[in-house]
């Protein structure tokens, strides 16, 4: 659980700003995504390999981005 101390002064919007920065910075959403289904180590390190190798034909060119 993540807790914001809310500084003497502060607004909500900033509080609420720091909150999602440290949402973010914990990897929450990652890990409950992973969780959400078990993934086999073997599929795990095939989507890793898949994942680098776009990343590399994107900076490559080979790949044009999608907007």
């Amino acid at each position: 659980m993540l807790i914001v101390p809310v500084k003497e002064g502060e607004t909500v919007d900033k509080a609420l700003k720091r909150y999602k920065r440290k949402y973010e910075k914990a990897n929450i959403l990652k890990e409950l995504r992973e969780r959400k289904a078990y993934q086999k180590p073997s599929e795990k390190r095939r989507n890793e390999i898949q994942r680098a190798i776009f990343i590399q034909k994107l900076q490559a060119g080979l790949i044009k981005k999608k907007k």
